[in-house]
């Protein structure tokens, strides 16, 4: 890569020792980085040529995941290494039992990048959704490793399409193919000469549709949700959120919540805790007693299979740096709100489009989109809308397994 480039990386890379000095996520990923030599030394042998698939943090992981899960179930002796760049990533799947190596990814820079590659030697590299790393692309393509990336989305306002974006146009070369989600982001890349391209679409509709196949009972949530006149769940709820959502739910004591918090500690729980009027209680106190309003989750893995005993979902961070997963939810049929950073997100704008979800700016907005979900008529026609959204964007996984087959 150029020597502006290069400087960036090795900046990066003294910025993150020295902020890892009061930050404990980057002294993890730091040291996670230092060891990712020696675990790999002893898990990979020369002629392994793992099927190697880097994935930023734990929502590319879940886009990535059904192809991680296609591929050992067709070839369950194939070896596959999964990296992470984020301890949000790393930390919750270093155990993941369907791939047979997990670390962190080095830092880019150009010794780095030939010791990982020179060990690794991966039969095929996939990177998922927005991980652009100059010079390991750089190098797959001088060692002829076919190199993809799934699940990309692409928009005019990225450096790609800037006067002085060179630089990052080049890596673009670098894939054999990008797998993209949608035509704007086919007509985008032809428009900067890159056609190396397929649309598929977004690999996290099977996933959400593999969890809600999969998910086990939860008769404790099925009957606390029942308990109400509806049930509303808040998943990946920031305080935020909070702020615009609770004082509606304080006023109509008939309807069920529960809140999902994205982070929690004990504080957070309690403050939960605390400002619902009509009583609360955390899900792992919980006995069955359906005298509470409000259901606090306070542990991970459970959001997914709670959406499908809920009516309506409110889904998190859309007033802060822009939503999360809205599918999970809609998957089960229910309408979504969410706040209004949310325009990066395809299928969000999608289903506001369509009526299936809705975006708010503020608590009248909100209360008014709620008060309109009392009515089954109009909920439910929402309902319909974005579960059949979900339904009609399957099959990316196929599309993309069918093609990259021959390398594994």
């Amino acid at each position: 890569m150029t020597p502006i480039y290069n400087t960036a990386m090795y900046l990066m890379s003294g910025l993150s020792a020295i902020a890892a000095l009061k930050s404990d996520k980057l002294k993890k990923m730091r040291r996670g980085q230092s060891e990712t030599m020696d675990y790999l030394a002893s898990k990979i042998k020369p002629d392994d040529r793992p099927v190697w698939i880097h994935a930023a943090s734990l929502g590319e992981f879940e886009q990535g995941r059904p192809l991680i899960e296609r591929i050992k179930r067709e070839y369950p002796d194939r070896q596959i290494l999964l990296t992470f760049f984020s301890p949000s990533g790393y930390e919750v799947r270093k155990n993941y039992q369907m791939v047979d190596a997990v670390c962190y990814l080095p830092f880019d820079t150009p010794s780095r990048v030939r010791k990982f590659l020179d060990l690794v030697n991966p039969s095929v590299a996939i990177f998922v959704k927005y991980e652009f790393w100059g010079n390991y692309l750089e190098q797959l393509a001088k060692r002829h490793i076919p190199t993809y990336i799934i699940s990309a989305i692409f928009r005019p306002d990225q450096i790609f399409f800037k006067p002085w974006g060179g630089t990052f146009r080049h890596m673009l070369g670098c894939f054999d193919t990008l797998y993209l989600q949608d035509d704007k982001s086919k007509h985008l890349l032809e428009g900067i000469g890159v056609k190396n391209t397929r649309v598929v679409g977004d690999t996290r509709f099977d996933r959400v549709t593999d969890i809600m196949n999969t998910t086990t009972p939860m008769p404790d949530v099925e009957s606390f949700a029942s308990s109400g006149k509806l049930c509303v769940i808040a998943g990946s709820s920031w305080p935020l959120d909070e702020d615009v959502y609770m004082p509606w739910f304080n006023r109509h004591p008939e309807v069920k919540l529960i809140i999902a918090p994205h982070e929690f500690d004990d504080a957070r729980i309690k403050a939960l805790i605390t400002r619902s009027e009509n009583g609360a209680v955390s899900y792992s106190t919980f006995k069955g007693d359906n005298t509470p309003q409000v259901l606090i989750v306070d542990c991970f893995g459970k959001l997914a299979a709670m959406y499908r005993y809920c009516d309506v979902a409110i889904v998190g961070g859309g007033f802060g740096t822009g939503i999360h997963n809205i599918n999970e939810a809609a998957v089960y049929n229910l309408p979504v709100i969410f706040g209004p950073k949310y325009h990066k997100f395809k299928e969000a704008v999608d289903m506001v489009s369509l009526g299936g979800a809705f975006s708010i700016n503020n608590r009248e907005e909100f209360e008014k989109v709620m008060d309109s979900m009392l009515d089954e008529a109009t909920r439910q026609k929402a309902a319909v809308t974005a579960g059949d959204y979900v339904k009609s964007q399957l099959g990316a996984t196929d599309a993309i397994y069918t093609d990259l087959k021959k390398h594994v």
